[in-house]
């Protein structure tokens, strides 16, 4: 039950963000950086102090278990890439164009709206194994970063959609939304098997710190730097990762 009331929790913040679409139509590219930065930030601090640290004292202080977790978080996440390209249709609802112009920048959309999505898989499953460990303490400081988190990822996904033409605002929102409620059944699966395989959590919160650290490098700092906005999109970082240690220090 935990596990399902965090999974509902860091859905519903990515709905909220994805919702903003509604009101704060046309963000400007500084922003938009500015957020997804912010986001990588909290991710990057969340990584560490609420996946790595507390899955090696899990493992009674080895460290090997959390790292064959985060090479396989790392290495699955690097496969997925594989996929992506042949789902746009069920991202987008859109079928291909004839305007190659457009079919190219409508795949990179799709690609980093399932980057998002496929990052949000692991982040489900790290608030639901974060709960079925028991350590509360640990548990909801990591839902909170995860939610504050996927409130600019949702609005991220949406804005990316209508960039890519779907001018439909609330088709976007939906896209938004859709991204994040994978989370859902992960958390219960999370929580779920953590409690019938106590041994097994030292390597989920390492698959989870792996994936999200993938992520972070490989679709988020390179998104937020492409744009001439790199100052603005380090100092959202920083702030990322400062709320993130407060909230591990006060809530934790």
């Amino acid at each position: 039950m935990q596990g399902l009331v965090g999974g509902l929790v860091i859905a519903g913040l990515n709905m909220v963000g994805a919702l903003l679409i509604l009101v704060w139509r046309d963000p400007s590219k500084r922003s938009l950086d500015t957020l997804l930065g912010f986001a990588a930030g909290v991710m990057l601090a969340a990584s560490f102090t609420s996946l790595i640290l507390p899955g090696i004292e899990a493992a009674g202080g080895n460290p090997i278990p959390v790292l064959v977790g985060f090479v396989i978080g790392v290495l699955v996440l690097d496969q997925a890439d594989l996929w992506i390209p042949h789902v746009h249709i069920l991202v987008t609802g859109k079928t291909r164009t004839e305007s190659p112009e457009a079919d190219q920048k409508m795949a990179s959309v799709v690609l980093f709206i399932i980057a998002i999505t496929i990052h949000n898989m692991p982040e489900g499953l790290a608030v639901g194994v974060g709960f079925g460990s028991g350590d509360l303490g640990t548990a909801i400081p990591l839902m909170l970063a995860i939610g504050i988190q996927n409130i600019p990822e949702g609005l991220a996904v949406s804005i990316a959609a209508v960039n890519a033409g779907l001018r439909d605002t609330t088709y976007a929102t939906f896209a938004g939304i859709r991204a994040g409620l994978v989370e859902i059944p992960l958390a219960v699966f999370g929580a779920w098997a953590i409690q019938y395989a106590e041994t097994l959590l030292p390597y989920a919160m390492g698959f989870a710190a792996g994936a999200m650290l993938f992520v972070i490098s490989d679709e988020i700092v390179p998104e937020t730097h492409a744009n001439g906005y790199e100052r603005v999109a380090t100092f959202g970082t920083m702030a990322g990762v400062i709320v993130m240690l407060y909230l591990d220090v006060t809530l934790g």
